[in-house]
């Protein structure tokens, strides 16, 4: 497992359990949940943590994620040596693997969706470092996209909003969609730097205030 540093410097993080042995963990393939801190899917993990935890998803296999709302700060981290050994799954049909409605980080991990998003941006600060996002193959996948930031649309009520609005992106491969991001608020994508490897295309972008 990657012994990950403190992952996020901001006053609102303050509370942040940087250490792994005080991160909460989904791990699927343990027997008995009594174990403190330790849940079967990341629904229940989201749903138990507290604001400024970390999440460590372990590795191997695929995790459904779909719809799976988060309102408080979180991270997410995928347990394994790489993003590709952690993936998130988006059952066809849902909107988004994680919507976020607050400062939230993903690091090493994928995430996959067919006809929808990977990640609904509603509000906050959310970072993605060192991910992968995919958008499945499908005839009808210029419907699908990576990332949807709707920050600044007036789809939530103003109490849900926050001053700092962004997403920022950094070392991520992004694959399939009709466009890398789509914004439909205040925010629009900002200082795109595109690194080409043998295989892929790596990302490190803001979408930020226009």
């Amino acid at each position: 497992m990657v012994q990950h540093e403190l992952l996020i410097s901001h006053s609102r993080w303050c509370y942040l359990a940087c250490h792994p042995r005080l991160w909460l963990r989904v791990d699927r393939s343990m027997k008995d949940f009594s174990e403190p801190g330790v849940f079967p899917n990341i629904e229940e993990a989201v749903s138990a943590a507290r604001p400024g935890d970390t999440i460590l998803i372990a590795a191997g296999g695929s995790h459904l994620a779909s719809n799976i709302q988060i309102r408080k700060p979180l991270c997410l981290i995928g347990g394994g040596e790489l993003p590709d050994e952690t993936t998130l799954v988006c059952l066809r049909g849902s909107d988004s693997a994680l919507e976020f409605l607050s400062t939230c980080k993903l690091s090493n991990l994928t995430v996959k969706a067919e006809l929808g998003c990977c990640l609904l941006h509603r509000s906050g600060r959310l970072i993605i470092d060192e991910c992968i996002l995919q958008c499945e193959s499908n005839p009808l996948d210029y419907l699908s996209c990576p990332i949807v930031s709707t920050a600044g649309s007036g789809v939530f009520p103003s109490n849900l909003k926050s001053d700092g609005d962004s997403v920022s992106v950094s070392h991520t491969r992004i694959e399939g969609g009709a466009k890398a991001v789509l914004t439909s608020g205040d925010l629009a994508l900002q200082r795109v730097r595109v690194i080409y490897a043998r295989t892929c295309l790596y990302f490190w972008f803001d979408v930020d205030c226009k």
